[in-house]
């Protein structure tokens, strides 16, 4: 299995099992489902409020992901490539036709709508935390910046994100029942993010011509897994402890809170 200890350069490549495995075991020692915000909210710990901050903050990085494929469309040679990655920018913003309902985008607004946000605040992405306008930039600028593959491999959160939904969508049944009908987005996810892996390791596993390569996509793959571990360490931030949201960030309204409204 890769590590960052061997040394890439003497050591054969892996097999695509071996590179699945790596891949994913950065993601269960480094993907955002074990942050101990995520752990709250699956615990039903979260209020209103916090859940609020967290949709709202987590639409920013929601709204870029198609301008963040957009990037890697265009950077794409091949036009086999471009013709299935295109897909992923549609899932996001949906088609003419049929109001967009279709599209990720506007079901996390939906989502975000049923924690009791006003849309337009959504929308414009009004009150979110600098860190996550920070952190979405930054994930922008590794696919306009880093190697072609690296960024391809970026997506590849995908390979294990399908769990983290699932065990999502049922906690918030179970302990944010009003939220029980907003929960579009992460229904769409369970089969468009395994398509999505399914490609991507693929490709990663076709054009990593040399173990060295393949040892840069699995860093891409840490570097993506820090990028998303690090929004939720604002949040946690700003919102739970110590509880410091910065000047002209959303505010949870003062009084009671309670995670059922």
């Amino acid at each position: 299995m890769a590590t960052g200890t061997v040394e890439a350069s003497n050591a054969p490549k892996l097999t695509f099992e071996e590179l699945r495995a790596a891949l994913r075991q950065v993601g269960e020692e480094r993907y955002h489902h074990k942050h101990p915000f995520h752990l709250l909210m699956h615990e039903g710990k979260l209020t209103r409020g916090q859940l609020q901050a967290w949709a709202l903050n987590r639409y920013y990085y929601q709204s870029i992901i198609p301008i963040k494929d957009a990037i890697i469309l265009s950077r794409a040679t091949d036009p086999s490539f471009r013709r299935v990655w295109r897909k992923r920018i549609v899932d996001h913003d949906g088609q003419d036709g049929d109001d967009q309902r279709n599209g990720g985008i506007l079901r996390w607004i939906k989502l975000a709508e049923a924690t009791g946000l006003d849309r337009d605040r959504v929308i414009r992405a009004e009150g979110i935390l600098p860190a996550s306008r920070f952190i979405g930039n930054e994930y922008l600028h590794l696919v306009r910046t880093r190697p072609f593959l690296e960024c391809v491999a970026s997506s590849l959160t995908e390979l294990f994100s399908r769990d983290l939904i699932a065990l999502r969508m049922k906690k918030m049944r179970q302990h944010y029942p009003w939220l029980s009908s907003a929960l579009d987005y992460f229904e769409a996810r369970l089969t468009e993010a395994p398509e999505d892996a399914a490609f991507a390791i693929q490709y990663v596993f076709n054009h990593a011509a040399t173990r060295a390569d393949q040892e840069r996509v699995i860093q891409a793959l840490r570097d993506k897994c820090d990028i998303l571990w690090a929004q939720l360490d604002a949040l946690y931030f700003a919102y739970i402890e110590p509880g410091w949201p910065p000047p002209g960030a959303f505010r949870i309204d003062a009084g009671p809170e309670k995670n059922r409204g």
